[in-house]
C-alpha cells in the first residue's frame, strides 16, 4: 500500500505540472546571414582618429544648415548618381550626374520645379563625395523652391563617419529614402537610412561589425577601447535621429565577414522603416498649430492604416507608394489647407498617379461590366472615362 500511495502521489504531481505549462512558444524567425567577400569594399569602415581619452563621447555636431557651402570641384568617384523629376523609377532614373558642380546640378534640377520633387538615385559606396553630393543637391533644390526630395539608394556601405554626416544633413533637410527591390542598404548605409524623414524599403538591409582600418591597436583590449569610442558616437547619432541605439549592440555581434539581414520586424524595432519617430515628434506641435486637430487625427490614422494594409506590398517600393496613395484619398489627403504636410506630399504635383495592379484591374472590370449591360453612358457621366469605341466595321 505505501508503494501504491507513492505512485499515485507522483502521478498526481506529474499531472499538475503538465497543467501548469503555458502554450508552446511561437516559432522564432531564423536569423538570415550572408558571406561578405571583402568587408573593406563597402562595409562599415571607421578611419576617424581617436581622441584623448579614447572613450570620451564625441561632441554633438552643429545643425546641418549652419555649415558653409563648399562648391570646390569634386569628382564623384565612389559611385554613380542620376537626377530625375519623376517618382516612377520603372520609367528610368533620369539624367546622369557627370559632375556635381553648382551649375550642372542647377541645370539638372530646373525641370523638377514643376512637380516640386527631385529624386536622386545613387548607387555606390558611402564616402565624402556622396555626402557632398547630397548636400549640394539639397542646396540647389532649396534655391529652386523644390521642397520634396527622395534619395533612391543602393549601397553596400562605406565610411561610418561620412554616413553619419550625410544622415545628419538628410535629417535636417526633409529627405525621404527609398531602398528599391533591385537595391540594398548594407553596413554603414543603415546610418544614412536612419536620417530619413520617411523610409520605403523593399530591398534588403544588412549589418555587421564596424572595421577600424586606421587602428594602431596591438591587443584586443586596445582595439576594444577604440571601438567603444566609435560605437559611442554611433549610439548618440542613432538616438538623435529617432533610431534605436540597440542597433549598435547588435552590430557588434556580427563578424565583419558576414552580414546579418534584418527582418521587417527588426527594421521597425530599430526605427529604420516607415516614418522617423524623432521627426514625428518634432512635427507634431508645429502641425497641430498650423493644420489643426482634425488634420493630425487623419494623419495618424493614415500612418496606422499604411502600416497595417500596405506592408503586404513590401516586395516593391512603387507598390508601397501606390497603396499609400489609395489610402490617402480615403483619409482626405492631400489636405486643402495643408497639402505640403500631407502624407506622400512628394506626389502632390505629379500628373501621374501610381495604381496597384489589382485596383487597375478592378476598375477595368467595372467599366467592362458597365459596357456589357449598356450603362457606359451613365458611367461616363458619373466621372468614369468610357472606353474608345471600335471603328465601324472593325
Amino acid at each position: 500500500m505505501p508503494n501504491l500511495r507513492a505512485c499515485l502521489l507522483l502521478a498526481s504531481l506529474g499531472l499538475l505540472a503538465g497543467c501548469g505549462r503555458g502554450p508552446a512558444p511561437a516559432p522564432v524567425e531564423a536569423v538570415q546571414t550572408q558571406t561578405v567577400a571583402s568587408p573593406e569594399e563597402g562595409g562599415a569602415v571607421s578611419r576617424a582618429p581617436m581622441t584623448t581619452p579614447p572613450a570620451a563621447p564625441a561632441p554633438v555636431p552643429l545643425p546641418p544648415t549652419a555649415k558653409v557651402a563648399d562648391w570646390s570641384p569634386i569628382e564623384l568617384a565612389s559611385g554613380q548618381a542620376w537626377i530625375d523629376c519623376r517618382l516612377d523609377y520603372r520609367e528610368g532614373d533620369g539624367e546622369a550626374v557627370e559632375a556635381p558642380s553648382r551649375a550642372n546640378l542647377r541645370h539638372l534640377l530646373e525641370p523638377c520645379r514643376d512637380g516640386d520633387v527631385v529624386r536622386l538615385r545613387y548607387r555606390g559606396k558611402i564616402a565624402s563625395d556622396f555626402t557632398a553630393l547630397v548636400e549640394r543637391v539639397t542646396r540647389v533644390a532649396d534655391s529652386l523652391g523644390i521642397d520634396s526630395r527622395v534619395l533612391d539608394l543602393d549601397s553596400t556601405g562605406g565610411q561610418v563617419e561620412d554616413a553619419i554626416r550625410a544622415g545628419d544633413w538628410i535629417g535636417g533637410n526633409r529627405w525621404t529614402i527609398w531602398v528599391r527591390e533591385d537595391s540594398v542598404c548594407h553596413s554603414a548605409c543603415v546610418f544614412v537610412l536612419a536620417g530619413g524623414d520617411s523610409r520605403r524599403l523593399a530591398g534588403r538591409v544588412g549589418i555587421h561589425r564596424i572595421i577600424r582600418l586606421s587602428s594602431t591597436a596591438t591587443s584586443r583590449t586596445e582595439l576594444n577601447t577604440e571601438l567603444q569610442a566609435v560605437y559611442g558616437t554611433v549610439r548618440e547619432y542613432l538616438e538623435r535621429n529617432g533610431a534605436s541605439p540597440l542597433l549598435a549592440d547588435v552590430m557588434k555581434t556580427v563578424p565583419n565577414r558576414s552580414l546579418r539581414l534584418l527582418t521587417g520586424d527588426e527594421l521597425a524595432l530599430y526605427g529604420l522603416d516607415g516614418n522617423n519617430a524623432a521627426q514625428d515628434d518634432l512635427d507634431r506641435v508645429r502641425l497641430l498649430d498650423k493644420c489643426g486637430d482634425d488634420f493630425m487625427r487623419r494623419r495618424d490614422a493614415w500612418v496606422r492604416a499604411f502600416d497595417e494594409r500596405c506592408r503586404a506590398q513590401q516586395g516593391e517600393v512603387h507598390a508601397l507608394n501606390a497603396c499609400g496613395l489609395q489610402l490617402r484619398r480615403d483619409f482626405g489627403f492631400p489636405d486643402d489647407d495643408c497639402p505640403a504636410e500631407s502624407p506622400l506630399a512628394e506626389f502632390n504635383e505629379l500628373p501621374e498617379v501610381l495604381e496597384l495592379p489589382q485596383a487597375a484591374e478592378a476598375a477595368a472590370g467595372a467599366q467592362a461590366a458597365a459596357r456589357a449591360t449598356g450603362q457606359g453612358d451613365e458611367a461616363q457621366s458619373a466621372g468614369e472615362p468610357a472606353a474608345p469605341r471600335p471603328p465601324e466595321g472593325g
